[in-house]
């Protein structure tokens, strides 16, 4: 096979899942955010993982996400949808059960007119300025939330990656502020980074994402996915040859070059080139010249015997440190991860 193998660890992610619950109180629960097709590793096969282990709330970020999942994890399971409401929404939000969470007074208006009794959640904007009521807004909506079915208010944090900054006590503050006359209903600010930060942050429910599949700002995570490509051809270079599109590299002295079947295409970043290593066992192989759509050269010079298979992701290299190389963060090497990998679920 001269696909790359990609192979994602459900055990991982339920562990990680039960780690990051049991930092917050029992009374706390703990979702799971599966945007993005799970951060690009699968929706399906992840939620009917978590969903096994004890997970009863989701959050996806369209209806087209949330009918999916419904239609995997079953009827029980609350889903949330992060990106609001629209009306050609409607059926799909019905029809699979889902809970917008409304955004802005055109948003709220929008849903009173079509399905007004249908369960919703507030999303409050404590300083991101992204999404969610300002706070004039907020207050200018109490006379009518009574008629809302609410069963949740969100705020989201903007630096809660890092500990020291003092946006988190801020924001916090200001959640506390914007949400007092609103303490009736259950409340959630704290995704990964939040529940890193502490009890005051928790709240009613938290809404771990990246930190399920082994990423920054979750250090204690267990890796979750292993890249492999395989090696298509070795070939000897002399000094004075170049390698790759646009001579980007040029060979001093005697090299051997393997060249790995993944590229860009695959969503690892031309960026990589001549920046990142990637693996034969724990021994690292620099990327030479410029990553191309479906290939990528890297020097095994050193190697005392060259492997079939070359680690990208896995026990060598994390996704976070592969994302540095490429001036980059883990949530888009993940998300990027390209469909043409042969995928392989293992554990669950």
């Amino acid at each position: 096979m001269t696909r790359a193998r990609l192979t994602i660890d459900l055990d991982a992610i339920i562990a990680n899942w039960r780690a990051l619950d049991a930092l917050s109180a029992p009374n706390v629960e703990t979702s799971a955010v599966l945007k993005a097709d799970a951060y690009g590793l699968g929706a399906v096969p992840i939620g009917n993982a978590v969903a096994s282990a004890g997970v009863k709330t989701f959050f996806v970020a369209l209806a087209e996400e949330g009918s999916d999942l419904r239609a995997a994890i079953g009827p029980d399971p609350r889903i949330f949808l992060l990106n609001g409401y629209i009306p050609s929404d409607r059926d799909l939000i019905v029809n699979n059960t889902l809970i917008p969470i409304l955004c802005s007074p055109e948003q709220i208006a929008r849903f009173r007119e079509s399905i007004p009794s249908h369960p919703c959640a507030l999303q409050i904007d404590i300083g991101m300025n992204r999404m969610g009521l300002k706070p004039l807004e907020l207050a200018s909506l109490f006379p009518i939330l009574p008629t809302l079915n609410i069963q949740l208010i969100l705020g989201h944090l903007s630096c809660s990656d890092d500990p020291l900054s003092p946006f988190n006590p801020a924001q916090l503050a200001t959640f506390h502020a914007l949400t007092t006359l609103l303490a009736l209903y259950p409340r959630s600010l704290a995704a990964t980074g939040g529940i890193l930060l502490g009890a005051s942050y928790h709240f009613a429910l938290t809404r771990p994402g990246i930190g399920l599949f082994g990423g920054h700002p979750f250090a204690k995570a267990n890796p979750v996915v292993t890249l492999t490509a395989p090696i298509l051809q070795i070939r000897d270079v002399l000094p004075g040859e170049s390698i790759g599109y646009g001579a980007a590299f040029t060979a001093t002295q005697p090299m051997r070059i393997a060249t790995i079947a993944a590229g860009y295409a695959d969503g690892l970043p031309r960026a990589l080139g001549g920046k990142a290593n990637f693996y034969a066992g724990n021994i690292p192989c620099p990327i030479i010249g410029r990553v191309s759509m479906d290939l990528i050269t890297l020097d095994v010079t050193h190697l005392h015997k060259v492997p079939d298979q070359i680690e990208i992701l896995g026990p060598s290299q994390s996704i976070d440190q592969l994302a540095a190389a490429a001036g980059t963060v883990g949530y888009e090497i993940l998300t990027s991860l390209g469909t043409r990998f042969d995928r392989h679920y293992k554990g669950g």
